[in-house]
């Protein structure tokens, strides 16, 4: 894992440059900042706006479907457990990957805020690629965010698991991946948290009453996932 963990912090470094000089020719996928709907940004944008007429945005979700979803199955749980208390913005778009995250971080969705946290849960729709590339595109995603908000704190989610069998090879992988994201934890004002093992049964099968399709939470699942960030979210917002 030590090889990943070093291809990793190189190309984090080169996630803070990508907004402003060329990206190298040989970097993943993962870390290049590729367009995807737009329209749906340019949403984000006016729901901030409206978001800031009642008050500063004190937390930001950014992420997938996962994060999406909290205004589908999880919206009564954001409600009351995010949206009243933090003014939060949810920044979640099904079928993001890193570099889809990139790119909309690159055309200013973070942007004229100042958040005292932002919630990051990204990666799953990279598993397709090695693990080194995944790792090295959630990492410039956590680069990208400390570069426009220096002074917020990160709390970044360790990747969901997925697939009921534990050892399916995406929860295999997933799980490498988590291993070597966890080192980012004090870094940066990133602290890393994995709560996975909150969606699982005892033998690490996932089961179909959290996350029917074995990779997307129901109500009972975002209600899960608010309670176990709740105490970390708390002290990070002091």
């Amino acid at each position: 894992m030590s090889r990943f963990h070093a291809r990793s912090v190189l190309w984090a470094s080169l996630a803070v440059s990508l907004f402003g000089s060329s990206v190298r020719a040989d970097g993943p996928g993962s870390i290049i900042p590729q367009e995807k709907d737009r329209g749906r940004h340019e949403q984000f944008l006016k729901d901030k706006a409206e978001l800031l007429k009642k008050g500063p945005i004190q937390v930001v979700f950014i992420g997938d479907s996962i994060t999406d979803g909290w205004r589908g199955g999880g919206s009564g749980t954001w409600q009351k457990a995010f949206g009243e208390k933090y003014n939060a913005l949810n920044l979640g778009i099904g079928g993001d990957r890193t570099e889809h995250v990139l790119w909309r971080i690159a055309h200013g969705e973070l942007d004229g805020i100042a958040p005292k946290v932002v919630i990051m849960m990204i990666g799953t729709n990279n598993c397709g690629s090695p693990a080194v590339d995944m790792i090295a595109g959630v990492t410039a995603d956590v680069a990208a965010v400390h570069a426009r908000l220096p002074s917020t704190k990160i709390l970044l989610l360790g990747i969901f698991p997925r697939a009921t069998n534990p050892q399916d090879g995406a929860r295999v992988k997933i799980n490498q991946v988590n291993e070597v994201l966890s080192k980012l934890d004090g870094k940066d004002n990133v602290k890393y948290l994995d709560i996975g093992r909150r969606f699982l049964e005892a033998d690490g099968a996932l089961p179909p009453s959290i996350m029917p399709d074995a990779l997307h939470p129901n109500e009972k699942g975002y209600a899960i996932w608010a309670e176990a960030i709740a105490p970390t979210l708390e002290e990070l917002s002091k």
